[in-house]
């Protein structure tokens, strides 16, 4: 885990200040490899890499970054880890090629040389890199298929420049940076920036599971080679459908390989440890997976000790049931209030969320580990929202209201006239108007604003810019083509997209290297969706909905006592907390955000958009 940083003069010729501007680049990105800095300019002067190296796998100098091959001038850098460079090592090395390190990185490299781009196809782990190919003059980037690792880029006056994180783009570099208007909206829409945009015009993000080539020509369009929306539309029109005993043994199956893959380090790994089954069952197949002992960490808040919001007790029951080593962190209400300005001002890109996993992540580090296993994408992959079934009940009964003329329209402005005095949730009369679509129907139970309510909140003008770009709720529907077979794999492509892609694993990444830790997800795995798609896109036997396959996937299973536990989410005392900073003063002025039902979340949208402007 590292952080990559690149600049590459294509027209003009080289600019010796360039060296400047990234090592500019390079020191804003500091937290991300506190174990070392490396830089490289090619031999004409006009493409130049800096990485900043949080040692994991060869802990060596070997392992340094850029790496480079003396042979064929090429020279890379690269952040993640992939988790099968040992195989791939194996068979490049059966090839003819020799090896200097024990790194994935130089794996990464020599991959390159031996199959070219074809090698994306064999990478399984999470990543973002640049190459330079000398033979080409051109400068190769790419992306993981989920977008676990951020890439960013600039491309102004013939200068194309990279990096980790938008901030040092920002103030490194002359660009444009005035706000995205699309980006903006999008933010207050979804309480995340969706890719590609960023908070700057001049700045965009490398889709995920895209490539992109730079030449003296300039930046081609990126480039996909890895879909999760189509693997789950192969998985919708070819289902599996198993027996209990066969389904509870490919999730063991499959989960388990991916857990033993995401183990691999030459350095401890641990693992975030809360009261549901994500976290659980992942806990369960790494202790039985694992010679040394497994250091588990839970965050409890003070406020709710004792309460029924508190986790902590069936977290560590799970970790005695596991033989894991246990470390429970209690956070007071002034460790938080006073950690949260903090926490904000390491965002990368404006979030509403992300704040437990950066306080989590402090603790964490603080112990002396350098990465850890989270149970992300659980929920999304294997149904454990409500709504994979609410949506879908939702459609059909509005596709039969809209079958009355004009009963939909009605329908909207009574809802809309209820929701002015406190009746129904804002958002109600957004099924109105949205009709029996499947994507608004995701933005209404995922939206924070709907697009209408935008005008109180902003300048028209950019609230008129940012509707155009974006088209909701249609933008939500990228990763749905071509289309699924099913409702089930539709919600999984808009959750994968959307809500996974441009907050859960965003919102992990800046708040985990914010303490220089590397953060792991074995449930957001493109191999491991590959092989469990086509058996969760199936009708599953009764008893194995949700996600209790994966909780009776470790041996013991997961206590009922958490198998049966209502879903309840990760619970935050968050407004009281932005109370106490002086961030929430900006919506006291907002009819919209005065409502007494307004939520927190909406009122943090607002104040982060505003900073933006």
């Amino acid at each position: 885990m590292c952080g990559i940083a690149g600049i590459f003069s294509y027209r003009g010729g080289a600019d010796p200040a360039d060296g400047e501007r990234l090592s500019r680049l390079s020191q804003a990105m500091r937290r991300r490899g506190p174990d070392g800095e490396g830089a490289w300019t090619s031999p004409d002067g006009l493409a130049r890499f800096a990485h900043r190296r949080l040692a994991i796998i060869d802990l060596s100098p070997a392992g340094n970054q850029p790496m480079l091959d003396a042979d064929s001038g090429c020279a890379l850098v690269f952040n993640g880890e992939i988790y099968n460079f040992r195989a791939l090592r194996e068979e490049l090395v059966r090839a003819g090629h020799g090896f200097r390190s024990e790194s994935d990185s130089e794996v990464l490299l020599r991959g390159y040389l031996h199959w070219g781009e074809g090698l994306l196809q064999r990478l399984r782990g999470m990543f973002a890199f640049a190459l330079w190919d000398p033979a080409k003059r051109g400068l190769w980037l790419a992306r993981d298929p989920y977008g676990i690792k951020p890439l960013y880029y600039a491309d102004q006056a013939g200068r194309f420049a990279f990096a980790s994180q938008v901030q040092p783009l920002r103030t490194s570099l002359v660009i444009d940076i005035r706000p995205e208007p699309a980006a903006v909206v999008g933010f207050l829409l979804m309480g995340s920036v969706p890719e590609p945009h960023t908070v700057c015009r001049g700045i965009r993000a490398l889709p995920a599971g895209h490539a992109l080539w730079v030449t003296a020509r300039g930046a081609g369009q990126p480039t996909g080679y890895a879909s999760v929306g189509e693997v789950w539309c192969m998985a919708a029109r070819r289902p599996e459908r198993l027996g209990s005993g066969e389904l509870l043994d490919r999730v063991r199956a499959a989960v388990t390989d991916s857990v033993v893959a995401h183990q691999v380090a030459d350095v401890p790994v641990g693992a975030f440890l809360s009261a549901g089954i994500d976290s659980g069952a992942l806990v369960g197949l790494m202790a039985e997976n694992r010679t040394a002992q497994l250091q588990t960490v839970t965050l409890g808040f003070s406020r709710f000790r004792g309460t029924g919001l508190d986790e902590v007790a069936h977290a560590e029951r799970m970790a005695t049931r596991y033989g894991a080593q246990q470390h429970t962190v209690w956070i007071s209400d002034a460790e938080a209030a006073a950690d949260l300005p903090r926490a904000l001002a390491d965002m990368d890109q404006p979030s509403v969320d992300g704040f437990n996993t950066w306080l989590v992540s402090k603790h964490t580090a603080a112990l002396g580990l350098k990465v850890v296993v989270s149970g992300v994408g659980g929920d999304e992959l294997f149904g454990g929202y409500a709504h994979f079934a609410q949506l879908p009940l939702w459609r059909r009964r509005l596709q039969r209201l809209a079958r009355v003329p004009g009963l939909l329209p009605l329908l909207a402005g009574g809802l809309g006239l209820a929701s002015r005095f406190g009746l129904v949730h804002a958002k109600a009369a957004a099924l109105g108007r949205l009709g029996p679509d499947l994507a608004g129907l995701y933005l209404v139970r995922r939206g924070l604003f709907m697009p209408w309510e935008l005008p109180a909140l902003l300048d028209a003008d950019l609230v008129r810019e940012g509707l155009a770009a974006l088209d909701p709720p249609h933008f939500l529907q990228t990763g749905l083509d071509p289309d699924c077979d099913s409702d089930y794999a539709r919600i999984a492509v808009l959750e994968a997209s959307n809500y996974l892609r441009n907050q859960l694993l965003r919102d992990s990444d800046w708040a985990s290297m914010a303490h220089s830790l590397e953060l792991r997800t074995p449930l957001v795995d493109f191999h491991l969706l590959r092989e469990l798609a086509p058996v969760l896109a199936a009708p599953r036997p009764v008893g194995l909905t949700g996600k209790r396959a994966l909780a009776l996937a470790p041996r013991p299973a997961l206590p009922n006592t958490v198998i049966d536990r209502p879903k309840s989410g990760f619970s935050l005392p968050m407004g009281d907390w932005l109370e106490r900073t002086p961030l929430l003063e900006r919506w006291r002025s907002i009819p919209l955000l005065n409502h007494p039902r307004c939520h927190w979340s909406r009122r943090m949208a607002y104040a982060l958009a505003v900073q933006l402007l």
